[in-house]
């Protein structure tokens, strides 16, 4: 696994260029990033000009935002599925089949069982084109009780809940993107993560919680730096995915204001200094 940059999950908004630039100058291995803009700048410039900044800089394609808004109306759903052989071929050819989303953990319209349908029904054309180009889904389970309990029906919240949903999508290349938070915040333990193959993760976040408050009182969008707290046992989750031979990139997402009030340079330097000390910590 490798320490991977993602800008706008610590309030960075730069363009693909000065991500990888950023990356390099401040030793990450990888970055997340938007296909959109990756397929703008290909249709532009050819796909050599972008396989060259990520070559020139030594850095990796991490994994890239899941391109189809199917929660959304028909029509905007059909739109994305139209769009996506384009997306996930040019993800492809880059050498990243990762790319991720997540799924929210409750519904005022839909009760758990048709949700559940739901969520097989949008995802499953999705996942067999991405699967015609040899690409995988993670799909994130969130975890505060804060949020599950904003609305009326509770959905999947949980890392087996998950594994569940990505079964009955039954298209052999969905798996979790896996954030510590919400491992934390669903009650979920270590233990399942020792579980899991390689196969199952297709990325991770990594963070951790504010002290002194409750678990079940934790916001779904305040975070600290992983090991900042030390509420969440990050060494121990490090290790179990090391154990598990996880191979991918690992993403801090702190959804830190201290963070996003920092210049670019300087939230990524907090970033990765706090990711060099967990690494520290494991052995890596």
């Amino acid at each position: 696994m490798f320490p991977n940059l993602n800008a706008p999950a610590i309030g960075v908004h730069a363009s693909l260029p000065e991500t990888i630039a950023l990356a390099q100058a401040h030793g990450f291995e990888g970055i997340d990033f938007s296909i959109s803009e990756m397929a703008g700048l290909a249709d532009r410039y050819g796909l050599d000009y972008v396989q060259d900044l990520f070559a020139a800089a030594d850095i990796r394609p991490g994994a890239w935002d899941f391109p189809v808004n199917f929660r959304q109306d028909q029509a905007t759903w059909q739109r994305g599925l139209e769009a996506l052989p384009g997306l996930a071929g040019i993800a492809k050819k880059l050498g990243c089949d990762r790319t991720v989303t997540w799924i929210m953990p409750c519904s005022d319209e839909l009760e758990f069982n048709q949700n559940f349908k739901f969520h097989v029904d949008r995802l499953r054309p999705a996942a067999a084109i991405l699967a015609d180009h040899g690409c995988r889904l993670g799909l994130e389970f969130v975890g505060p009780k804060t949020l599950r309990d904003s609305q009326r029906y509770p959905f999947i919240s949980s890392l087996a809940g998950m594994l569940e949903l990505g079964q009955a999508i039954d298209m052999g290349n969905i798996g979790l993107l896996l954030d510590s938070y919400h491992l934390y915040t669903s009650h979920g333990s270590i233990d399942e993560v020792r579980q899991l193959d390689n196969r199952d993760v297709v990325t991770v976040h990594l963070n951790d919680a504010p002290a002194g408050i409750p678990v079940d009182e934790q916001l779904d969008n305040v975070r600290t730096l992983p090991g900042e707290t030390g509420i969440i046992e990050i060494v121990d989750f490090l290790q179990a995915l090391l154990a598990i031979g996880y191979d991918g990139p690992v993403t801090a997402e702190p959804f830190s204001q201290r963070l996003q009030a920092l210049s670019p340079a300087d939230a990524v330097r907090e970033t990765v200094l706090a990711m060099r000390r967990v690494w520290q910590a494991v052995g890596l």
